[in-house]
Order: structure tokens, then sequence, then C-alpha cells
């Protein structure tokens, strides 16, 4: 059976990390948001009506990194070292990257996803009026594949 660590007496709580050693640690993680053709060459271009998207979407994850605690009831408060927030654009897509680093007692991979996850939510909230299809619908827009991609403890 599994264990969850994050469970006590059926209750949910923080687990109690105060005896483990800092140890330096890494993780990535990446996903995908899917646009239509036109609304991908108007971010390319610069043309968007609300601004630069990705540079938006950047500053979103990077602030979203570090309130993750806040966001995410049982994640610790950790000493963050760095983030880094990339995009590439696929066939029809746009892939975020986000890698954060730190010295402490947890991991920083729920950091990395939320990261992604907010600038992929931003990337949308910035382009939605020219994703809507005729009925107000997003019959392309789709964010798919956040997972955490690799995780360091101890280099």
């Amino acid at each position: 059976m599994v264990e969850f660590t994050h469970i006590s007496d059926g209750r949910a709580q923080m687990v109690d990390i105060s005896a483990k050693p800092d140890v330096v640690r890494e993780a990535v993680a990446q996903g995908r948001i899917y646009l239509r053709p036109a609304t991908l060459a108007a971010i390319r271009e610069g043309s968007v009506v609300k601004g630069n998207v990705l540079a938006t979407a950047r500053v979103a994850a990077t602030l979203a990194v570090k309130d993750t605690p806040r966001i995410i009831p049982m994640c610790h408060t950790i000493p963050l070292g760095a983030v880094t927030v990339d995009f590439t654009e696929g066939d029809g897509y746009i892939e975020a990257t986000v890698v954060t680093k730190s010295t402490g007692k947890t991991g920083v991979e729920m950091e990395a996803l939320t990261g992604v996850s907010v600038a992929l939510l931003t990337i949308w909230d910035m382009v939605k009026s020219a994703e809507k299809d005729e009925n107000g619908q997003y019959p392309v827009t789709c964010i798919e594949g956040i997972r955490v991609v690799e995780k360091k403890k101890g280099q």
C-alpha cells in the first residue's frame, strides 16, 4: 500500500523536514500550449494587442515559482537560488520550460510545475481573444503535458 507523507490520521499536514540536511536541488518542468497558426505568428512578430506575450509569461512564471507555498497548502517555503524560464515554438504549440534551483531540505519540483502552469495560463490569457471561435469557444487552444522532466538532488 502506498503511504502518503502529507496525511496523518486522515488529515492533511505539512511534512516535518526540520531534521533533513540542506542539499543542492534542481527541478526541470515542461508543458505545452497549442494555439492557432495565426496566434503563433502574432506572438512571434510581437503584434499581440496585450503586449509581449512571452516576456509577460516569463515574469508571471517567476512570480508563481516564488509564491508556490502560498498557492499549494502543504508546500514548504524554500530558499530559491535560481529560476529560469524558456520558451520554444514547435509545430502548433509553445513549450514552456522552467528550471528551479535551491539549497535546502526539500525538492523544488512543485515550484517548477507551478511556474510552467502559470506561464502557459498567462499565454492563454494574453491571446484568448485571437483563439476564440465565432461561438466564443476555444477549439484549438489546449494546455497539456505539464510534467517534471528532471529532478536532481545533491550535485
